[in-house]
This record gives C-alpha cells, sequence and structure tokens, in this order.
C-alpha cells in the first residue's frame, strides 16, 4: 500500500513537473519573440492613456507614462530570465568546480574551500548584493556575475558530496590504477556522474536568480529604467498598488509562476534521479 502510495505520489510529481517545464519554455518563447508579438513597442509612450485600465486597447492596462502594461511585461521577460538563466549557470560553474576540487582533492585543499563556502553561507545574501549593487551601480551583465558569484555555494555542497561517492567507487580507483591523471579522472569518470545532481541544482538556481534580481529591483538598486525588468515594473507600481493594482499583480505574477515552475522542475528531475538510483 505505502509503495503504491509513493509511486502516485511521484507519477504526480512528474506531471507537475513536465507541466512546468512546458510553462518555462512557454516563458521563454515569449521573451525570445516579444519584439514580434508585443502590441508595441517597449517604451511608446500614450499620454493620453497615463494609468489606463485594462481594455481592448491595452490588455493590462498602462503606467504612469501610459506605457503598454503587457509589451513591458513581455520585454521585462528577456531581462529577468536572462540574470536567472545566466546567473545560474555562472553559480553552478563556480560551484561545481569548487565541489570537485574539495570533494576529490581532499585534505586541507577540503578543509580550505569548505571553510570558504561555510564563511560565503553565513553572510546574509541579500544585504550584501544590495551593498554591491549599490556601490557599483550595475548594469545587467554586472547583475549576473553578482547574483551568480552570491549563490555558488549551494551546488558546491552537492557537487562534493556527490564526488566524494564516486571517488570511492572501484571504476575511479581501476582508472587511477591504469595511470589517469587527476584532470582526467575527475573530467572523464567522476563529473558525468554529477551531471543529475547538477541539474537539480541549475533549476533551483533560475528561480533563486529571479528572485535576487526581482528584490534588487524591487529597492531600486538592480535593473534600472528605462530597461523593463519583472523587478522594477514592481518597484515602479509600489506608490499604486491601491489605485492601479494591475501594475503590481502581472509583473509579480510572472515571478510568482516563473519560481514556482522552476523549483517543480527541480524536484521532478530530483525524484526522477532517485526512482533510476532505487
Amino acid at each position: 500500500m505505502s509503495s503504491a502510495l509513493a509511486s502516485l505520489s511521484r507519477t504526480k510529481g512528474q506531471r507537475a513537473s513536465v507541466v512546468a517545464g512546458a510553462l518555462l519554455g512557454l516563458l521563454v518563447v515569449l521573451a525570445a519573440t516579444a519584439p514580434l508579438i508585443a502590441p508595441f513597442t517597449v517604451d511608446a509612450i500614450d499620454l493620453a492613456n497615463r494609468r489606463g485600465v485594462p481594455s481592448l486597447h491595452h490588455w493590462v492596462g498602462t503606467d504612469e507614462l501610459g506605457r503598454d502594461v503587457l509589451t513591458r511585461v513581455l520585454f521585462g521577460a528577456r531581462v529577468s530570465l536572462s540574470i536567472g538563466l545566466l546567473s545560474a549557470l555562472v553559480s553552478v560553474v563556480l560551484g561545481a568546480t569548487v565541489g570537485a576540487v574539495a570533494g576529490y582533492a581532499r585534505g586541507w585543499v577540503d578543509d580550505l574551500l569548505m571553510r570558504i563556502t561555510d564563511a560565503m553561507l553565513s553572510i546574509p545574501r541579500l544585504p550584501l548584493l544590495m551593498i554591491s549593487a549599490a556601490v557599483l551601480q550595475p548594469s545587467v551583465p554586472l547583475l549576473i556575475v553578482l547574483v551568480g558569484a552570491a549563490g555558488w555555494m549551494e551546488t558546491a555542497r552537492i557537487v562534493r558530496t556527490e564526488v566524494m561517492s564516486l571517488a570511492a567507487r572501484d571504476f575511479v580507483a581501476a582508472a587511477r590504477a591504469a595511470g589517469a591523471t587527476p584532470l582526467r579522472v575527475v573530467w572523464r569518470h567522476v563529473l558525468p556522474g554529477v551531471i543529475p545532481a547538477v541539474s537539480v541544482a541549475s533549476t533551483l538556481a533560475i528561480g533563486r536568480g529571479i528572485l535576487l534580481e526581482s528584490a534588487l529591483s524591487f529597492f531600486g538598486v538592480g535593473v534600472q529604467p528605462p530597461t523593463a525588468s519583472w523587478g522594477n515594473m514592481l518597484y515602479q507600481a509600489q506608490t499604486t498598488m491601491t489605485s492601479e493594482p494591475w501594475l503590481a499583480i502581472v509583473p509579480g505574477l510572472m515571478i510568482f509562476l516563473t519560481v514556482l515552475a522552476c523549483n517543480a522542475v527541480g524536484d521532478g528531475m530530483g525524484n526522477a534521479d532517485t526512482t533510476v538510483s532505487a
């Protein structure tokens, strides 16, 4: 009975993961084709229709400058998703490198790298990023680096654990005995085994990157106008949340759905890997 319930739970989880993956794919397509499908140009101003309510002409209304909110949400998706995806790539590359070196080298190298990782984990991430962003006044590329550099620690710990487990296997010992260099052993025999764990960490890092960008932009130290992102759209809408709630609801809903979808995809990948291992 318990095994049947567990199997049903995994099936439902994988269905949710598929739906979430489809949603993410749709968002990426919408962002990529925004210049083609958006009803207006991103900074088109309609002064006669400022703070317009949702209508057939402006499906999600207009902001304080008369700019179409739907258009800005679509173009904002390009920025927010780019920061989420590319910052996740930065954090995963950094984390996988640190974790692989620590897990394979062991000894004082492992101790040093893990103490650095622990020190980074002890620093509150959002205040650190806010201070860095306020000092550097970052562009979108610099935001990607900052967000990615603040999120590698979890991946490093996951990869370290996986590498330590794989390094104790017989096929790794055989490769060493055959004269393979440490770099070749890690590259050919160890890293392929950590790909499932890194894939899960990557999806979670995408959602985390989008949330951090949104938080930084909401506090005014992230993506700067006139460039649109979901976070700075929330920042600009905070003074009118009671009178024009759609200005905040739509970008907020996009952030919520995207992060939820990233987490669901990560959970589904983790469950799939557990099932295969079992």
